[in-house]
């Protein structure tokens, strides 16, 4: 038999949007950031900063839905 232990849902969602913000900005900041610094980024540099912009927006939106709202409902 498993056994449950209590999650705290406030904390996971707070957790998960910060994280997600964090990703967002960073990649934005890359974006801009990266080719005054080092010169002109590959296209693989390029899409992964996009694809942490992206991640992040994904993050961002969905982890307070699923801790702060699903989870608690179906516990």
């Amino acid at each position: 038999m498993a056994q449950y232990r209590s999650m705290d849902h406030a904390a996971l969602a707070k957790r998960g949007f910060l994280l997600g913000v964090g990703l967002f900005v960073l990649g934005i900041l890359g974006e801009f950031v990266a080719p005054a610094v080092v010169g002109p980024l590959p296209g693989w540099g390029h899409m992964v900063l996009t694809d942490m912009e992206g991640i992040g927006i994904l993050l961002g939106l969905f982890s307070p839905l699923v801790f702060g709202i699903i989870l608690p409902l179906i516990e």
